[in-house]
């Protein structure tokens, strides 16, 4: 590529993406409801058989299987009194069936009341959608550092 051939834009702007940014906010929603009830079969839900997830302590997970096993060891030891709310920060459409989404977590108590007034952690989800159904091909989790 030469330097006068600008870069292509990715965003597919030919599609009306209201009920696709629907669907994908509801994978969010019962992400956040699965985590707040300690639900890890409604956590994994929304991952592909192939997924793979980087979480918030940097560990690489392969599959389906290997998320469904260390998301019922977390939310019934170290996770389970921590609640969270998830904000859905942004969604780019790369192609009409492959979706960017990135989500703001915050902690919150077990009310729902926010104890981080910032996001604490972003994640970046790849989605895929096939057969009409948005799935989770991968998820990267990145913690913000605390200000100061």
């Amino acid at each position: 590529m030469s330097r006068e051939t600008p870069p292509p834009a990715l965003t597919d702007t030919t599609t009306d993406h209201a009920a696709d940014r629907a669907a994908i906010e509801r994978v969010v929603a019962d992400t956040e409801k699965a985590y707040n009830t300690n639900d890890p079969e409604l956590l994994t839900e929304h991952f592909a058989q192939d997924a793979t997830v980087v979480n918030a302590m940097g560990v690489l997970l392969s599959g389906r299987d290997t998320l469904l096993e260390s998301n019922r060891a977390g939310l019934a030891g170290f996770l389970r009194d921590q609640y969270v709310r998830y904000d859905l920060l942004d969604v780019v459409f790369v192609r009409p069936d492959v979706a960017l989404a990135h989500k703001g977590a915050r902690a919150t108590d077990a009310t729902g009341e926010l104890i981080d007034l910032d996001h604490a952690m972003i994640a970046l989800y790849v989605l895929v959608k096939q057969d009409g159904r948005w799935w989770v091909a991968a998820r990267q989790n990145t913690l913000v550092p605390a200000e100061g």
